[in-house]
């Protein structure tokens, strides 16, 4: 191998095909086979695309393997400790941390996005009211589109730019009245003189006859929780919104197939995973027969929040979370409550058991996460959405930086066939 070039040998026919090696600012090579086909009339084969570079990106960068991971080149543990969620979001949108006018304009302009046209409240009660709060928020993200269609050109840059602002503003207000509606209590409008995440617990928990005023510990929280989980690279999920930009869609309907796509339990459903395999473990004095279980790979019982597809070594959102959610716990929830009292039990277990630090099997970010949501009161079923809040912002970055590559190409992954060869139709009597 050249230092500028790859070289792939076809053994079949003796033929060699040498393509250019793509360099980024810091992590691994990647060989340009995209005239492979019409080159050598071959495809390559990766199911899950865990070799595949499928764009060129900016925002985030991850090492698996020394458990790295930054924002437009800002380490995550400094900007989870210092900024504010829309101090991140302002940086992944735009690619630079903001100065104090441009985060005062920014966040202006996101708190006069926060409420929703009217009309589309009416859209809430057309969902039966034990409807799961992602099965509303994918339908009513969707049909944005139809209510701010004065901006929905994606080729104009300033209207890609008033919808990213439009996502990040009304996707907790959205996500807030999916909650209402499951438990038959009226929308709460946003209010301008709250912080992002403290409006969003309001419009959560206030009602028309009881305000709401988050304590501190509970926003402090929920900004950490959004600022790590506000974007990871080329997850499904982002991947799904970059496939679905690629071919013109409009913003709305990219995000709400994102949204699709993170409701899966093993991407933003692990957090609920997490929580019931606390339920089924029941008590704390389970839980190291449960762990003596988790090692016999012939066990269907699987440990759950610990451990990731991508970090080999301890989750650096994990690490940063730890310490937070023990706040939360001695602050906000009930510290006689036995389900956290069983979550810190396994975790101290699997952080000093041989089995599980040898395999690298740390609680990762979604361990943490679960039970912070569930200290802060917010039921289960609302987990991924408060993951889906949280995540927009990264996908509307990366919905934003494909849309203006003048190179986006819409996506057509290929495939090896494996049915049946050419066969004839045969009259429905001769079959």
């Amino acid at each position: 191998m050249a230092n500028d070039t790859v070289t792939i040998n076809n053994n079949a026919t003796g033929e060699q095909f040498e393509f250019p090696l793509r360099r980024g600012t810091v992590g691994p090579a990647a060989a340009d086979i995209s005239s492979l086909y019409k080159e050598a009339g071959i495809f390559t084969y990766d199911p899950g695309f865990m070799s595949t570079a499928s764009c060129n990106s900016a925002i985030t960068y991850i090492d698996g393997e020394q458990g790295i991971l930054r924002y437009r080149g800002y380490p995550i543990e400094q900007l989870a400790t210092k900024a504010s969620f829309l101090e991140v979001a302002y940086l992944l949108l735009y690619g630079e941390l903001p100065k104090e006018p441009e985060l005062d304009d920014f966040e202006g302009v996101i708190t006069r996005h926060t409420m929703l046209n009217e009309n589309l409240k009416d859209f809430f009660q057309g969902f039966h009211h034990d409807a799961h709060p992602m099965a509303i928020l994918v339908g009513v993200v969707g049909s944005l589109s139809a209510f701010y269609h004065d901006s929905l050109s994606v080729h104009d840059e300033r209207h890609r730019e008033i919808s990213a602002h439009r996502l990040i503003a009304k996707v907790p207000t959205i996500a807030a009245a999916a909650y209402k509606h499951s438990i038959g209590e009226p929308i709460m409008y946003p209010r301008n003189d709250l912080r992002y995440c403290a409006n969003f617990l309001r419009m959560m928990f206030a009602t028309p006859c009881d305000d709401y005023e988050p304590e501190l510990i509970a926003e402090k929280a929920l900004n950490l929780l959004f600022i790590l989980h506000a974007d990871h690279e080329q997850n499904a999920s982002t991947s799904t919104v970059r496939l679905a930009g690629s071919s013109g869609a409009n913003p709305f309907a990219c995000v709400a197939a994102g949204i699709a796509s993170l409701w899966g339990p093993a991407h933003g459903g692990a957090n609920e995973a997490v929580l019931d395999m606390l339920l089924e473990i029941g008590d704390v004095k389970e839980v190291r027969r449960f762990m003596e279980k988790a090692k016999d790979k012939d066990d269907p019982f699987r440990l759950m929040g610990f451990g990731h597809r991508v970090y080999k070594n301890y989750d650096p959102r994990a690490k940063i979370i730890r310490e937070v959610c023990h706040q939360v716990l001695e602050e906000v929830a009930d510290v006689n409550n036995p389900l956290f009292e069983l979550a810190m039990e396994l975790e101290e277990i699997a952080l000093n058991d041989d089995y599980f630090v040898e395999r690298k099997l740390y609680p990762n970010v979604d361990f943490y996460s679960g039970i912070i949501y569930r200290a802060l009161g917010i039921p289960r079923n609302m987990f991924t959405v408060m993951f889906a809040v949280a995540r927009t912002v990264g996908w509307v970055s990366h919905w934003m930086e494909m849309m203006s590559d003048p190179g986006n190409r819409i996506g057509r992954p290929r495939q090896i066939y494996c049915g049946p060869d050419q066969r004839d139709y045969l009259p429905i009597s001769q079959r």
